[in-house]
């Protein structure tokens, strides 16, 4: 099994590679390019791909294992675990609120922005 078709041979050397191997797979599970129950590239697969140590890659998947995300079919390889994608998807919805939410109601109130007002911006600008 090869890297999903998305997969850039690229890292960012501004933050770790294990976090960047561990957000693109969450990012193929949550977008169902990685379904629940599909096998996961193997950690030499993606060294190889990505041009990396396989110790680093294994650190990025193994990440994954510790949160339950993905799990290890012993002598087969590693695979998506059934519910990962609702997991993922609550985690993101809750980090949303934190980051982007809470910031943007903080202003808008900080602005006199009442909560309807800042929802009908919201249609408005609907996208």
């Amino acid at each position: 099994m090869n890297p999903p078709t998305n997969w850039e041979p690229h890292v960012d050397d501004s933050r770790p590679i294990f976090l960047q191997i561990a957000e693109q797979l969450e990012d193929d599970i949550v977008a169902g390019r990685l379904p629940e129950e599909t096998q996961v590239p193997s950690t030499n697969e993606l060294a190889a791909f990505l041009r990396i140590n396989p110790a680093t890659a294994a650190k990025g998947v193994n990440l994954l294992v510790d949160q339950g995300v993905l799990y290890k079919k012993r002598g087969i390889g590693m695979f998506v675990a059934e519910g990962a994608r609702a997991r993922l998807v609550a985690q993101r919805r809750d980090r949303f609120r934190e980051q982007y939410l809470a910031p943007l109601l903080t202003e808008a109130e900080r602005l006199g922005i009442t909560p309807d007002q800042l929802a009908t911006m919201i249609r408005e600008d609907g996208r």
